[in-house]
């Protein structure tokens, strides 16, 4: 495991414990030398994560889209900065760089960028590695929700475990480098079944 991506808020919350969970993973990151990949911002968590990172000696690569750097929130200090196009250009040279995605907490374009990686795995399209890093309940209520999906069957109880959330950097970084892909793709009703000539073990 060489790159880890990490998505999270371009801001910093309003608990500095946010900011401080940031600035423990970009350090670790750098200690064990893993590269960074991230949305290439100066601001909110994703500037602490990149200059945590940059401060202990790691490689961070930037991939912002053209837009935000005419906004000016693009880091120009980083090892390596690539300005891609729009948000999709974006998220799949991320995808193509990194081995593994985590989240830290943030918003809209958080839960975009990882439930993206989640669902390209989910139909066999990457094979890497998610997990949510929780600090202060954040990801509690998400968790929540996906438990719902499981047991509405709208989705696979194997894609619900085939991911990693817990509070503790050491442990993630541990269940990633043994990381093993869970087999189960989504649910399928008995009349795609039929289509697609799957027995209901395959599904």
């Amino acid at each position: 495991m060489k790159t880890l991506c990490v998505y999270c808020g371009s801001n910093a919350g309003n608990d500095p414990i946010y900011a401080a969970l940031a600035r423990a993973l970009g350090a670790r990151l750098a200690q064990d030398g893993i590269a960074l990949v991230y949305g290439g911002g100066n601001v909110g968590l994703m500037g602490i994560v990149a200059d945590a990172a940059l401060a202990h000696g790691g490689e961070v690569i930037g991939v912002i889209p053209q837009q935000l750097v005419d906004w000016e929130v693009a880091h120009k200090d980083v090892t390596r900065l690539e300005i891609v196009d729009s948000m999709h250009t974006r998220k799949a040279r991320m995808f193509e760089l990194a081995d593994g995605f985590i989240a830290l907490p943030g918003g809209f374009g958080t839960l975009d960028e990882m439930f993206e990686m989640l669902t390209w795995r989910q139909l066999g399209l990457g094979r890497k590695p998610c997990a949510f890093l929780e600090v202060n309940g954040f990801w509690q209520p998400l968790m929540a929700m996906l438990d719902t999906m499981v047991r509405e069957r709208f989705l696979h109880p194997d894609q619900r475990h085939d991911m990693w959330h817990g509070d503790d950097i050491d442990t993630l970084l541990d269940w990633m480098r043994a990381y093993q892909p869970a087999q189960a793709e989504k649910w399928l009703d008995e009349k795609r079944r039929s289509q697609l000539k799957l027995t209901p073990e395959d599904a």
